[in-house]
């Protein structure tokens, strides 16, 4: 978190405003960044599991893969966006 002020201020060269602007995008990006990594490699982990367990499961079982997939996303994206919000919360200055 500390390096994402560290950035910014270095794009920012003195301006308070550049500055805040810098470290929103840079915590958004980083975010986004988590959010397609750690969603592809869990989609990939549950498509992985079904490949594995359907044999063994009642077919019941595998019409609820949608919503499965759903939760785990929808927890991932509340996670990343605390922490994005954290991020900028501890980064964003009032005044010089």
């Amino acid at each position: 978190m500390r390096r994402i002020g560290i950035a910014a201020s270095k794009m920012a060269q003195g301006s308070l405003l550049k500055y805040n602007a810098f470290v929103i995008m840079i915590a958004f990006l980083c975010s986004l960044l988590l959010f397609f990594i750690c969603g592809f490699a869990i989609l990939a982990v549950l498509f992985l599991v079904s490949l594995v367990c359907r044999p063994f499961l009642p077919p019941e079982f595998n019409a609820a893969g949608p919503a499965i997939v759903r939760v785990c996303l929808v927890a991932l994206a509340v996670v990343i966006g605390i922490l994005n919000v954290l991020a900028v919360v501890k980064n964003v200055k009032v005044n010089k």
